[in-house]
């Protein structure tokens, strides 16, 4: 296996153009509960054995799409795929076919077996097979979940458990074949319902009571069985339209102040992660990169020029502080702990709370925060502008002061073409500059390479972090791969990890303002997590060892806790000490030597 591949990813701006005789059939499938619309983490459902539950995730993958002509033939769409997701509303798939008449659509909720097998490191970054995009690859274990539904409910005692019924294996794919009548001349809707009341009740009811609060679909599950046999009649044809002569365009953004020359930047991963979504309007540049790289060291970005981005997000602790929460330049600490900055090439959304968007919107933040950096973007703008500092400096040789040589208008214009100094530039640059902080060979790498050998407690702690907690099926895992696994060790999703049972901080929730949302945090990676202590989004645990502990003895249960730990008993994943140990032994095998060497 190689140890990393280096890419060049550039925008060519050509698009593709579809033969006169194409159209557009949208397809659009909308999770529902007996016909109505689906209320997320809503405790208002009910089992058919009288069991109150919520659904906090819908998340599926579909393929082989075939339409079936009025003489009975099938139009079979190759390779087609979709990924739909309830809580990142996609709920739609676009398939290109001739113009003509139909009559019954085709697909397999899951995938084919050339598919669920293929090399998830070749899927371009906007695939819907790319793990980092769906998050539904099984990572080492390969393959990927078909469908993930996951959920809380009352137990008999009244307490809240979790539920998470994860469908895949190969022999799972399951095939729905629907009657629609269409008439298809430039882009038609095709509307349809997933009726998930049917799928956990009809004609196979389940109970998590009786049956179980989660499925991994090994052989012989009878929760996985019985989804198989109730997804056929899950879903139902809802509503038939006809588009306008305007079809959904898709975005291609041309790249911003693209100076005449300049060097792509060779981006640097490893051969196993997926390919990442880079930012097509700011493609990587040398020039952009080197000047991101000298504006994160100047401490005049501070209202004070006396701190850098660097002094919170140092390298040798893997572009963190040490601290429990972050410092500002004046001297003022924040509430949350200073987050490490590599891989987020993989991020979708920024900070604890995920309330920015982009690398370029979150550079920003810290810089004009009064808690932190504490600097307007004007002031910054002029003393990049003119060399000065935050006080102005005499006039050249008044008083036997000599200006400091000033190279940034240089600098911005072999990166933008221009001399001019703006805040959207300077966003650029460093967005360029984190972009590149790529974290991939620690001893975890090397082992997977066959470079190298876990000790036997090592070995004992990969087992653990990746085999699920379910006794009932003779599983006695940690189950840490559900929110830290894959080659990156993270995920882009939000979720309450059982610190608190009631929150002085919503963290998500206090940026989407939803109640579901109180208490759930971005889930970090654990790669180089050696050296990133303190942990959590406050700070509160100073070794992984209180950070296993807490796993293994000290959730805290409330409405919004993670399904995937609400389904354990109180407390945690029982481990004994032996196997504590193996776990953190495992998480230091994730440390990358650049970090470790102080040499990045």
């Amino acid at each position: 296996m190689k140890l990393a591949r280096k890419i060049i990813l550039w925008l060519t701006g050509l698009c593709a153009v579809n033969p006169a005789s194409a159209a557009t059939l949208q397809l659009q499938i909308t999770p529902k509960v007996s016909g109505e619309n689906l209320q997320p983490a809503s405790l208002r459902y009910q089992t058919s054995a009288g069991e109150t539950f919520s659904v906090t995730r819908v998340s599926w993958l579909a393929s082989d799409f075939a339409l079936q002509r009025n003489d009975g033939s099938w139009l079979e769409l190759s390779n087609s795929v979709a990924w739909f997701d309830y809580e990142q509303n996609r709920d739609s798939k676009r398939l290109e076919i001739p113009a003509g008449e139909y009559r019954s659509l085709r697909f397999l909720v899951g995938l084919n077996t050339n598919l669920n097998h293929a090399d998830v490191a070749k899927f371009p970054a906007a695939h819907p097979l790319n793990p980092n995009l769906n998050g539904l690859h099984w990572s080492w274990q390969g393959g990927f979940i078909f469908l993930a539904l996951e959920g809380l409910w009352r137990n008999a005692t009244g307490e809240l458990d979790g539920w998470a019924y994860h469908l895949a294996r190969d022999t799972n794919a399951v095939c729905v074949t629907l009657a629609a009548s269409l008439q298809i001349t430039n882009e038609t809707k095709l509307e349809l319902d997933f009726d998930l009341a049917t799928l956990l009740n009809a004609p196979r009811p389940l109970s998590f009571g009786k049956d179980g609060s989660s499925t991994h679909s090994r052989d012989g599950d009878p929760i996985s069985a019985a989804l198989v046999r109730n997804l056929a009649g899950a879903f139902r044809v809802h509503r038939i339209t006809q588009l306008s002569e305007t079809e959904i365009a898709v975005a291609h953004p041309k790249p911003l102040f693209l100076p005449t020359k300049f060097t792509p930047y060779e981006f640097q991963m490893s051969a196993t992660f997926p390919i990442p979504d880079l930012p097509r309007d700011n493609p990587l540049l040398v020039e952009r990169v080197e000047l991101g790289k000298k504006l994160f060291l100047d401490p005049r970005l501070s209202i004070n020029d006396q701190q850098s981005c660097a002094d919170c997000h140092a390298p040798a602790k893997a572009f963190t502080d040490g601290r429990k929460t972050a410092r500002g330049a004046e001297g003022k600490f924040g509430e949350r702990n200073s987050m490490p900055l590599f891989n987020l090439a993989w991020k979708k959304e920024f900070f604890w709370d995920g309330r920015a968007k982009s690398l370029r919107e979150q550079v920003l933040q810290p810089i004009q925060n009064p808690i932190e950096m504490h600097e307007a973007l004007t002031n910054l703008v002029v003393k990049l502008t003119t060399g000065r500092a935050g006080s102005p400096l005499p006039a050249d040789g008044a008083h036997g002061v000599t200006r400091p040589t000033n190279d940034y208008p240089a600098l911005f214009t072999t990166a933008f073409g221009s001399p001019e100094i703006t805040a959207e530039k300077i966003s650029l640059a460093l967005e360029n500059y984190l972009l590149t902080l790529t974290s991939f060979d620690a001893k975890f790498d090397r082992v997977l390479r066959g470079e190298g050998k876990f000790t036997p407690e090592e070995q004992r702690g990969f087992e653990l972090f990746s085999t699920e907690y379910d006794p009932r099926r003779g599983q006695f895992g940690a189950d840490c791969f559900h929110c830290h696994g894959g080659p990156l060790f993270q995920s882009q999703s939000f979720a309450n990890n059982g610190l608190d049972d009631t929150f002085a901080d919503l963290g998500r929730g206090k940026i989407t303002g939803k109640k579901s949302d109180d208490g759930k945090f971005a889930t970090p990676s654990l790669r180089n997590v050696a050296l990133t202590a303190p942990y959590m989004h406050d700070g509160r645990f100073q070794t992984l060892e209180a950070v296993v502990e807490h796993y293994a003895t000290g959730l805290k249960r409330s409405a919004t806790l993670d399904p995937n730990l609400a389904k354990h008993p109180d407390g945690g994943v029982p481990l004994s000490a032996a196997d504590k140990r193996a776990l953190v032994a495992f998480l230091n095998t994730l440390t990358d030597a650049q970090f470790k060497n102080n040499a990045p």
